[in-house]
């Protein structure tokens, strides 16, 4: 990574680094939170949760077999454009063999990055895509519960429209938190569903208006919470790889 990107990445990860989420109203390490707040922009140019209140049958699927077991997910109708791309880059394979690059235990796990499939050990990741962005589609009704599925970007400092990247996305694995605290995190209006979610599944509301969440799993959060728990570098990279293997729409 040359200088410019290095510092673009490290100033991302501050940005963000100032929400402080806390488990149960209980405060965590300065360590703790510095680590698991930040969702790092990521363009070139730039147990399943049991809650599925936004889930349809008529949504489409896609199967994601990993090296460590399988996720399927759902695509919402309602952000046609970070749907559209998705689609368009599994019938591609372009995911095929790409690493998980970041995990963060109780937060999230995020990949798509296409440097990743001939990275080296130590190498950054994170700053690969396709070329192009999306334009932002955050919806209010849907929000980074447990299981969310949502697309990575370039900072507000040099992203005011929160476009996303063309291809890095995350899956939330979450933490839960007392609906009491929801308002210092966002000032997004909850409807009680989403604060009882939020209380008993958890989530990562800190994020929420701020990215497009664009689906959801329907089935393998035991995947994604494995995932997650891998041992990982300082740059929250795993020590051994974990690759998607393939995508393939569920028929």
């Amino acid at each position: 990574m040359n200088r410019i990107k290095l510092t673009t990445v490290l100033f991302l990860t501050i940005i963000i680094a100032a929400c402080s989420p806390t488990k149960n109203g209980e405060k965590k390490s300065q360590k703790e939170n510095a680590t698991n707040e930040v969702v790092t922009g990521t363009t070139t140019q730039e147990s399943e949760p049991e809650k599925k209140e936004e889930q349809s049958n008529t949504m489409t699927q896609i199967l994601i077999r990993t090296s460590m077991g399988e996720i399927t997910i759902a695509l919402y109708d309602e952000t046609p454009l970070h749907k559209d791309n998705f689609i368009k880059l599994v019938n591609q394979n372009y995911y095929d063999g790409v690493l998980f690059h970041r995990i963060i235990k109780n937060f999230m796990v995020q990949t798509g990055d296409p440097n990743s499939k001939t990275a080296k050990p130590g190498d950054p990741l994170g700053n690969g895509g396709p070329g192009y962005t999306i334009p932002a589609e955050i919806h209010p009704k849907y929000y980074h519960k447990r299981g969310a599925l949502a697309a990575a970007r370039m900072g507000d400092n040099v992203n005011p429209k929160r476009e996303s990247s063309g291809s890095q996305f995350y899956i939330v694995d979450g933490n839960t938190f007392p609906r009491t605290d929801l308002a210092r995190f966002s000032n997004y209006k909850y409807t009680d569903t989403q604060k009882e979610v939020y209380e008993t599944i958890g989530g990562a509301p800190h994020l929420d208006g701020q990215y497009t969440v664009f689906g959801e799993v329907v089935s393998g959060m035991e995947v994604v919470d494995l995932i997650a728990a891998q041992p990982k570098d300082r740059m929250d990279r795993p020590t051994q790889d974990v690759k998607i293997i393939s995508m393939t729409i569920v028929e």
